[in-house]
């Protein structure tokens, strides 16, 4: 049985959106469960997918908290 979790930022796909939609994690789940069905032959109802959203100020990457790496990229400083 496999677990599959996925994790994204908890900021929408749209400007006035602060988290996934219900729509948007249905979709996650069929196609990683897709995914294993046709790579590992794991039947669906025995994939599990866990989503978690992860706030934005809780990730970053270049060695910044993502807020700042982003303004910084936009100013062309990255």
């Amino acid at each position: 049985m496999p677990i599959v979790t996925v994790q994204v930022t908890r900021e929408g796909t749209a400007p006035d959106r602060s988290s996934v939609t219900a729509e948007e994690k249905a979709a996650i789940i069929a196609g990683v469960s897709q995914v294993l069905l046709d790579v590992l032959n794991k039947p669906l109802e025995s994939t599990y997918v866990v989503i978690e959203e992860v706030e934005l100020d809780n990730w970053g990457w270049g060695g910044l908290p993502t807020a700042q790496y982003r303004k910084k990229k936009a100013e062309g400083k990255a």
